[in-house]
């Protein structure tokens, strides 16, 4: 694996990701371990995510900042209570041109997702690290069905919530067997598949190198079987490299921020659900927001004191991981705080 340094940290801010619960339902490959997050594990108390009003402003002040794209996230964002009413208060926010959420939609019923359309969500992206069931489920750690999972997806079809995004985890060893059937699943539909190199995301995921199966590998193992062909990205700063099938069936995806890491056109700032801001998905700290809405800070001081850290930023660590073919030495946040 090689990887060159960006020398520019010229990066527009574009898109937040919002944090709504600390709290998930079932275990991905880069969270929530059982022996962390347990049954006694003791989640945030309410009083200290932020509320629903607070995150309201929050968006307003960085659509002031050029932020145009809002993602729910999490944990499992639908764990939080009313979320469409968030929904409603976001897609009133001057500047907001997208809002999307990130589930692994066990909670997604059909009155749900047409809740959450009316309200004003556009989009949902779908977590699913397997289609074959005993894969999955030895994955989730709690015996939870693909079936549930398409059922889901299939509810915010319905809805009209789309495109719709299926984001698979590729593991070595683990879960590599289901490339081609999960491609083949979706082939000829209108969601698209995103097949994500294995990251070294927070501290507790038990990542090792050999378990990154490169997008490479995945462009080929698809391309065996269906020809494909690589498509323009969308925008400046679209982490996915878009590949269609040449016979028209569709589209698929590789996120590839092991082996060909894209800091320097990084234009997203993550928010906790406690108010807290980061600048990188693998960031060892955050800059406290909530305690400044809450000692009366004006949006003017709010700009400024955003503005400031976003100009300032730096991180750049999937270069520097790539570069040296291993973890960079730092505690990071873990993802179910922050979200992907």
């Amino acid at each position: 694996m090689t990887g060159a340094v960006t020398d520019t940290m010229d990066r527009p801010l574009r898109d937040l990701r919002i944090s709504l619960t600390d709290r998930c339902n079932f275990r991905c490959a880069y969270c929530m371990p059982k022996a962390l997050f347990g049954a006694n594990h003791a989640f945030m108390p309410r009083s200290e995510l932020l509320t629903f009003e607070e995150i309201t402003r929050v968006a307003g002040v960085f659509t002031g900042l050029g932020v145009r794209k809002l993602r729910l996230t999490g944990g499992e964002p639908l764990i939080r209570r009313d979320i469409e009413d968030l929904v409603a208060m976001l897609a009133g926010v001057d500047g907001v041109e997208d809002i999307s959420l990130t589930t692994n939609a066990s909670l997604l019923t059909l009155d749900k997702a047409r809740a959450l359309k009316a309200a004003g969500l556009n989009r949902i992206t779908v977590s699913l690290d397997g289609i074959d069931d005993a894969t999955f489920q030895a994955m989730n750690d709690v015996g939870f069905p693909v079936a549930k999972v398409l059922e889901g997806i299939a509810n915010a079809e319905r809805a009209g919530l789309a495109p719709i995004k299926i984001n698979m985890v590729v593991q070595r060893g683990i879960n590599d067997h289901d490339i081609v059937p999960m491609a083949e699943h979706f082939r000829g539909t209108p969601h698209i598949v995103r097949f994500i190199e294995y990251m070294d995301v927070g501290n507790s995921n038990g990542w090792r190198l050999d378990q990154v199966l490169p997008s490479r590998e995945v462009v080929e193992r698809v391309g065996a079987h269906w020809p494909i062909e690589p498509v323009a990205r969308n925008y400046r700063g679209e982490v996915a490299e878009r590949y269609r099938y040449t016979d028209g069936a569709g589209e698929i995806g590789m996120i590839s921020s092991v082996t060909q890491p894209f800091c320097g056109d990084c234009s997203r700032a993550r928010l906790s659900a406690e108010g807290k801001l980061f600048t990188c998905l693998f960031a060892s700290a955050g800059h406290d927001i909530r305690d400044r809405l809450r000692a009366g800070a004006s949006d003017e001081s709010l700009t400024e004191y955003l503005q400031g850290i976003w100009s300032r930023r730096a991180d750049r660590y999937s270069e520097l991981r790539t570069h040296e073919t291993k973890p960079v030495d730092t505690r990071k946040i873990e993802m179910s705080y922050i979200g992907g």
